[in-house]
């Protein structure tokens, strides 16, 4: 009878001293440093275009309502603060392949031929879910979560500070701001205009372009500080990206024996309740936004959840025993 590699497979041929592993381990970590260094480089080159990315969804809604689209500054060095975590991030996502790669060229080598085979067949999907989360925040989430709070916020009218007077002349003239789609070509210093395409009130001074902030005529105007936005977004995105791993995370316990795949179909309307009293939680002062964006995919993972365990389970060596 011809054995398989699987039951020809011999452990001791692989066994390594304890000094093979720390050389192993080290060989790996430098490997994955000088990776995450090229992609720094990248990214400290284009991390500056990479903010601009991260707050496009603030500044379109701050269009939206006639606000003016600027973020401030609460510290002189938090500007290049933020530049240098949004690199950093930027970069340790965009060599996060190599490092798991290195990562897992040392972890395989003490693992069975059948725990290897397991592991490379959910990467894939481990990455997809992980992607489909940010991008899934990025395009429905965070857009919602700004408009609510950014409608909120200038809605809160004026105290009653008394009637004010009426004038009752009209004055000699009104200065009269031109509107543009843009900056003009030859605009004189100290000439003003609007810019329609970005919605702000500009001036020409002394050969450079200045804006000039404005907001609402009710009680909030909003000053939006770039620090505490871009810990806001990152903030959702890690949530986000990791409960978008639910499904594997139910195919681990099932896995393991803690769960059954019949016992999460029966916590199916409690499981359902307390995802959408999250998803509210969330997204809040929308019904429809949170039962739609939020509620339904997360119902979607948990299903997929128990189809991948029931699925496993199923094709098991015990199971078809």
């Amino acid at each position: 009878m011809v054995q398989t590699s699987l039951d020809s497979f011999n452990p001791d041929e692989y066994r390594m001293t304890l000094g093979d592993h720390l050389e192993e381990l080290r060989r790996r970590l430098i490997l994955g440093l000088a990776g995450f260094a090229v992609a720094l480089g990248v990214c400290l080159f284009f991390g500056k275009e990479v903010l601009a990315i991260f707050c496009r969804p603030l500044l379109l809604v701050m269009q939206e309502y006639e606000v003016n689209p600027m973020l401030f500054m609460g510290n002189l060095s938090d500007g290049f603060m933020v530049y240098l975590k949004i690199s950093m991030i930027g970069a340790l996502v965009l060599a996060s392949p190599w490092i798991l790669w290195q990562l897992w060229l040392f972890v395989a080598a003490g693992l069975y031929p059948h725990e290897r085979k397991t592991v490379t067949r959910y990467v894939p999907l481990s990455l997809t879910l992980l992607i489909a989360g940010e991008l899934f925040v990025y395009f429905l989430v965070l857009p919602w979560t700004i408009q609510f709070f950014m409608a909120f916020s200038i809605s809160i009218p004026l105290p009653d500070m008394g009637s004010p007077p009426v004038m009752t002349t009209q004055p000699a003239s009104f200065v009269q701001v031109p509107t543009v789609p843009g900056d003009p070509a030859n605009a004189p210093d100290y000439g003003m205009w609007f810019d329609t395409t970005q919605q702000r009130l500009k001036m020409m001074v002394a050969g450079k372009v200045r804006v000039i902030p404005f907001g609402p005529e009710n009680l909030v105007s909003p000053q939006i500080l770039l620090t505490e936005y871009i810990d806001l977004v990152l903030g959702m995105l890690v949530v986000f990206g990791l409960s978008f791993q639910m499904p594997l995370v139910i195919l681990a316990l099932c896995t393991a024996g803690v769960l059954e795949p019949q016992q999460l179909r029966g916590m199916r309307k409690m499981v359902y309740f307390i995802m959408a009293i999250v998803a509210a939680v969330i997204t809040p002062g929308d019904v429809i936004t949170a039962s739609i964006a939020l509620t339904v995919p997360l119902c979607l993972l948990f299903e997929l959840g128990i189809w991948l365990a029931a699925s496993r389970i199923d094709r098991s060596p015990e199971k078809q025993g």
